[in-house]
């Protein structure tokens, strides 16, 4: 293991001294990540954000948009043949049809190459001229991401961890009721195993459903062509330092190694490592709605996997010997067309607390971090109704079950964003002074003027925080 670590080193090292040699003399390229935990929105947020760059009407915040420096937009083959490429068509098709659906979550990594043709602006156009800047985008599933974390732990580390929170999450009965009976120190049997595997991974579907973000290891929700393979048929069990070779065990120890070493070592050298920005969408709604439990699991998950980011200041020098670093990281609350513009605030500042310690940790390596709200595709349209006698800030739009249009109100955020957060740090069963909502729009029925992109909400603005200060 340590010459292979030590091989990895050296090909990451003449990975980065060749692109340092050679980027003096060719296009510009930014390597944007793009990452969320399930339904946080990452298929719609990059079909939109293309969609936008090429027709650029509703990004006036982008400033190069703003001031005409981008002259043009049009995709490109990407570069690395062997990464699925992103089926923005196929996505951007289903949006902006006459009854419009959502597209397919992320199931696996893709790629997209957007070139953009740039005059710079102002005192530098005299001096510099056309030139083409590349968008790599490069999409993944979160929890591809969050398997990052467990690089650093055993097999022992990550078995009492995973089963000191079974009794705080749903699902977890039948896994339990099965341990009970599993003896650790018997010979291997792979029914047995299969069978451990099999409702761990039933357990951890319906903890990501009702809204937990730490449901590692995360290719047993999102297996692809290994399911059923050895590499996925392990589970946590009890420490049991003396486990004879040969029993079930130590096979899940055996597994578990072979897990990090073939399936979670590859993603980070071959796609994570080589990003230099990146945003990580966050259903920060979605958890809220789902209790104390699910908020604090959230704001543990995102500090956990901070330090795979590897963030810090990119230097030119610095890349021959340590590899690209990740110099901007925007976590971004998606769906914030679903409450009033009067709420966004609140909900950007229980973002930035909720990721305060992940932010923190970026922010003293020397990356530039951001949080904010937004709504990559809006669903809604803002109303103000009479309940009760009193005026809510509601929102309307077409439900995705029946297409009914509706009227929304979510409940009133706090404007102290420790009132969510205390009650969430010392594990509340529920809300004591509020009942949190969430609805399930469809997406609206688009008309589009000629040179306008899909709706949003500060999509531009997140996009000048990314990739601004490139173009």
């Amino acid at each position: 293991m340590i010459i292979n670590s030590i091989a990895d080193g050296l090909m990451r090292s003449v990975d980065s001294l060749t692109s340092a040699l050679t980027a003096p003399f060719s296009d510009p390229v930014i390597r944007l990540g793009v990452t969320g935990l399930s339904r946080a929105g990452k298929t719609v947020f990059i079909t939109s954000l293309v969609a936008n760059l090429m027709d650029r009407g509703r990004m006036p915040q982008l400033v190069a948009a703003a001031n005409g420096s981008i002259r043009t937009a049009y995709l490109q083959t990407q570069p690395d043949d062997t990464v699925p490429r992103f089926d923005y068509e196929t996505h951007l098709a289903r949006l902006t049809a006459p009854d419009p659906t959502w597209p397919e979550g992320t199931k696996r990594i893709s790629e997209l190459r957007l070139s953009l043709r740039v005059q710079p602006a102002g005192f530098m156009a005299g001096l510099n001229g056309m030139r083409t800047v590349h968008l790599d985008i490069v999409d993944y599933p979160g929890e591809w991401l969050l398997d990052l974390g467990l690089m650093d732990k055993t097999y022992t580390e990550w078995s009492a961890e995973t089963l000191a929170r079974l009794d705080q999450r749903p699902g977890a009965a039948d896994y339990q009721a099965l341990l009970s009976q599993t003896d650790p120190a018997a010979d291997l049997s792979e029914p047995a195993a299969r069978a451990l595997a099999d409702s761990f991974t039933g357990y951890l579907h319906t903890a990501r459903d009702a809204g937990y973000s730490d449901c590692t290891p995360g290719r047993f929700l999102l297996p692809g062509d290994m399911e059923g393979s050895p590499v996925l048929t392990f589970a946590p069990l009890p420490a049991f330092p003396d486990a004879p070779r040969g029993s079930l065990w130590k096979e899940c120890e055996r597994r578990y190694d072979s897990y990090k070493r073939n399936v979670v070592k590859p993603f980070f050298r071959d796609h994570f490592a080589r990003i230099d920005r990146q945003i990580v969408l966050v259903d920060v709604l979605g958890a809220i709605h789902a209790g104390p439990r699910a908020v604090d699991d959230l704001r543990a998950a995102m500090a956990d996997i901070l330090g795979a980011f590897r963030p810090g200041r990119n230097p030119w020098l610095t890349k021959w010997f340590e590899g690209r670093r990740v110099e901007r990281i925007l976590f971004a609350a998606t769906k914030a067309d679903h409450l009033h513009h009067s709420q966004h605030g609140k909900l950007t500042a229980i973002t930035e607390a909720l990721l305060r310690e992940a932010k923190d940790r970026a922010d003293f390596a020397g990356a530039r971090t951001a949080a904010m709200s937004i709504a990559s595709l809006r669903t809604t349209v803002e109303d103000t109704i009479t309940h009760d006698g009193q005026q809510l800030d509601v929102v309307r739009g077409r439900l995705l079950d029946g297409g009914k249009q509706a009227a929304f109100y979510p409940g009133a955020l706090p404007a102290d964003p420790q009132h969510l957060l205390s009650p969430a740090r010392e594990g509340a069963e529920g809300w004591l002074e509020a009942d949190y909502k969430v609805m399930n729009f469809a997406p609206s029925r688009l008309t589009l003027k000629p040179g306008d992109g899909p709706p949003h909400i500060r999509l531009d603005k997140a996009a000048e925080f990314l990739i601004g200060d490139r173009l």
